[in-house]
């Protein structure tokens, strides 16, 4: 037996389900994260290596398409207020932010978690960060005020935790700003 393996699109690591291969891509568990698996993966198969939190317990607990192919989800961010921000804006719904304090400001935030959480379920995610803290997990369970962002190669979609559900929100992080370049004065 080979001790690791590409079938299906599924990349097994020593007869376990460690990854799968999405485009040029292998997004891989990082609980196999070993240079033997990269270099292979690399090497062999001429991939681009992507360690992703959640992927060996989605694939492990039978998450597929109907054709039988790994579930492509997104991947999730979770974005909560800093500590040292106004304290009223902290817990609030949305339309009460929007009347003392404006749009969310991604300036205001900090990210608590990056992974895959399992699902693209908002529902879902939501008893998740409160239930079940997944690995990696640095913040307060899911509470009015912070941001779920879902993403994945094409863009991202931002979702503010209001009273009663969720709010798609514009909320551009600085560092995925485009850069226009310096203006010229005339």
């Amino acid at each position: 037996m080979n001790s690791i393996q590409i079938k299906n699109s599924r990349i097994l690591y020593y007869g376990n389900t460690a990854g799968y291969v999405e485009k040029d891509k292998a997004i891989v568990d990082p609980l196999f994260q070993a240079d033997e698996l990269k270099s292979y993966l690399i090497e062999k198969h001429g991939l681009d290596v992507e360690w992703r939190d959640g992927v060996f317990a989605r694939l492990a607990e039978g998450r597929t398409d109907p054709e039988g192919n790994a579930q492509i989800l997104k991947s999730c961010r979770i974005w909560q207020l800093r500590p040292d921000v106004d304290p009223m804006m902290k817990f609030i719904g949305y339309d009460e932010l929007l009347e003392h304090f404006g749009e969310p400001d991604p300036d205001n935030y900090r990210v608590v978690y990056d992974g895959e959480a399992e699902t693209n379920d908002l529902e879902e995610l939501f008893a998740k960060f409160n239930l079940d803290h997944p690995p990696g997990y640095e913040g307060h369970s899911l509470s009015m005020s912070d941001v779920i962002e879902l993403y994945d190669d094409s863009g991202s979609s931002f979702h503010y935790v209001d009273r009663f559900g969720f709010k798609e929100v514009s909320f551009r992080p600085p560092e995925q700003e485009l850069y226009q370049g310096p203006t010229l004065s005339p």
